[in-house]
């Protein structure tokens, strides 16, 4: 079974809302072993999958990005994007399709399927829903030194989940990497 992982760049009280300039997808290629740690993720996942509106943040953003040092923009556009929507019916990106059904049956019935790490990023209300439900197998986050004090958070209210660390890093002098197992 492939593994689900919610991917963020989160503040330090767990804001992934990005109402400042705190985060910049530069600063993460600009340290050399957290490039790498970002490159090894890639490698690794072959899909991700997006609510509606960070898929089409995302398609109106990063396609545009020619001169992208970073990489993302390529990786973007060469990795099977799923996304959950009940109301687009054109993806007009490439490598991309529309699951229209449950979110939760759908993630499951991806993670049933051949394949690489299944990665979800952004998309506040899909990992809400998919946190609650008990789907998602890891946590890697991005955190960064900053209290925020607004925006939504990464965990729902109400959600008691005893995460088990995996792996823990400090990249760029002030991010912190960490990874853990939620099931």
């Amino acid at each position: 079974m492939r593994t689900l992982a919610i991917t963020q760049n989160i503040t330090l009280d767990g804001a992934i809302d990005m109402l400042g300039d705190w985060f910049d997808p530069q600063e993460q290629m600009d340290d050399p072993r957290m490039a790498e740690e970002m490159r090894r993720q890639d490698e690794a996942c072959d899909a991700v999958l997006l609510g509606r509106q960070t898929f089409t943040d995302f398609r109106g953003f990063w396609p545009a990005q020619g001169d992208d040092e970073t990489g993302i923009s390529t990786y973007l556009d060469t990795v099977h994007k799923y996304v959950v929507s009940r109301t687009l019916t054109d993806p007009g990106w490439q490598n991309s399709t529309i699951l229209s059904g449950d979110p939760v049956d759908e993630a499951a019935r991806l993670k049933e399927s051949d394949g690489g790490d299944i990665v979800v990023t952004g998309s506040v209300t899909l990992c809400h829903t998919l946190l609650a439900a008990g789907v998602v197998d890891e946590l890697r986050l991005f955190t960064y030194p900053v209290v925020q004090g607004a925006g939504r958070r990464l965990l729902p209210d109400g959600l008691a989940v005893t995460p088990r660390l995996l792996e823990a890093a400090t990249f760029a002098d002030r991010i912190l990497y960490s990874r853990h197992a939620l099931r």
